[in-house]
């Protein structure tokens, strides 16, 4: 017999797509390994993923070359539990019902950290916060 309760699905959303939101996708799909159905979207997608956000989850053996950025839809919406929006230049509305967060994340640069020092520290701040939601999702 199969299982019946639901198995979580969120959204990680931020204005591109090709940075925050992908790192958080990245990092629950590597924690999650199947249990959480993992979104990622953009309110404004871009062309292509930051390649920085790609080698700082590469540098955790977290492989996301075969992503690109997406739309957020009302159908992604629609199918998900939780919607995050990572950092503060993206906009959406969750459905009724559902849960919204927004994540204000660590944004190094505005202390003058650039490069892949930056990134690792935006991943890492990202990190803690998908364990906590992970955790939350999971009851573990």
């Amino acid at each position: 017999m199969t299982q019946t309760s639901k198995k979580p699905a969120v959204l990680f959303v931020c204005s591109k797509n090709g940075g925050k939101s992908q790192l958080a996708a990245g990092l629950m799909n590597q924690l999650a390994d199947g249990t959480v159905t993992v979104h990622s979207a953009g309110t404004k997608p871009g062309t292509a993923l930051n390649p920085q956000s790609v080698e700082s989850l590469a540098e955790l053996g977290i492989d996301i070359t075969g992503e690109h950025p997406k739309p957020v839809t009302v159908d992604v919406l629609e199918a998900v539990d939780v919607v995050i929006v990572l950092g503060n230049e993206a906009k959406v509305e969750a459905p009724e019902g559902k849960r919204l967060e927004v994540w204000d994340t660590d944004e190094p640069s505005a202390r003058g950290i650039e490069g892949m020092e930056r990134m690792r520290l935006v991943r890492d701040d990202i990190k803690a916060r998908v364990q906590t939601l992970y955790a939350e999702l999971t009851g573990s």
